[in-house]
């Protein structure tokens, strides 16, 4: 069968965060840069598109192409690992600590950022030609988002944060979803039909992605965007991370774990 059980693929979810890390610093930053850069590319891509057509919804159906190159070659998102290492420390693992899971969420944290800011500096030279003239259509559509998703909660205060808080919360329920999506089915057309729907519900709905951001800020902030690094992190990136942190693992990883592993029947009846 090309579908497995839930009691299958969330095995799957606990030996995926085991081999995690286990994973040398060296393998776990190249995969992690790598699903930076990707995804960043498909963050351009949906952007692109948006502007082209004038429908956002457009940019939603096709970024996910991103999230599916980069899981089928086997690189990391901060999302998921938010995700996948926590059931193996749950499950006791042998060697699997809070400190080694601190030291990955850190080397892939670092990893998806180089790899986001790569593209982010890529595309920003591209879309002025060398930082010589304005940006284009698509770059001054960059930079507007940037203002808008730090400055724009920023002036609600404390709400605010919070509000871009449980976005980010909602954001990894459903990125965690299409992680999770992808371990159900053992064929490739499976996996993507499975990891397209929740990424491309997250995406259409504007929730806040941490590695998405990675990119889109420091890159609205290379083509002049009205706000700063400081605004970047405190209106943005802190709040999404941890909510990302909470969502991904409260609504994900926990529910499915405490029910299909540690309370789920012992035998299955047809």
């Amino acid at each position: 069968m090309s579908y497995l059980l839930p009691s299958e693929f969330v095995t799957k979810m606990v030996d995926a965060g085991e081999s995690k890390i286990y994973m040398a610093t060296r393998d776990a930053l190249i995969r992690s840069y790598m699903a930076g850069a990707i995804l960043a590319l498909a963050a351009v891509f949906a952007v692109t598109a948006a502007v082209q057509t004038g429908s956002p919804l457009i940019g939603a159906i096709l970024f996910p192409v991103g999230f599916c190159m980069l899981y089928l070659l086997g690189f990391d998102l901060l999302t998921g690992v938010f995700v996948l290492t926590p059931l193996a420390w749950l499950d006791k693992r042998p060697g699997v600590t809070i400190k080694a899971i601190l030291k990955n969420w850190g080397i892939v944290f670092t990893g998806n950022f180089l790899g986001a800011l790569t593209v982010a500096f890529l595309m920003a030279f591209v879309f002025t030609y060398g930082f010589t003239t304005a940006p284009s259509d698509v770059g001054m559509k960059i930079g507007g988002i940037g203002e808008a998703r730090t400055l724009g909660y920023a002036k609600y205060g404390l709400m605010g944060w919070l509000t871009i808080f449980f976005r980010g919360v909602l954001c990894n329920w459903m990125v965690s979803t299409g992680v999770v999506g992808a371990m159900i089915s053992t064929t490739v057309s499976g996996k993507v039909i499975a990891m397209w729907m929740p990424i491309m519900l997250f995406f259409a709905m504007t929730f806040e992605h941490s590695v998405v951001n990675m990119f889109l800020f420091p890159s609205g902030l290379m083509m002049g965007g009205n706000f700063s690094i400081l605004d970047y992190f405190i209106w943005n990136e802190i709040p999404v991370v941890l909510g990302n942190l909470v969502g991904g693992l409260a609504f994900t990883g926990l529910t499915l774990y405490s029910t299909h592993i540690k309370t789920g029947p012992k035998r299955s009846f047809k």
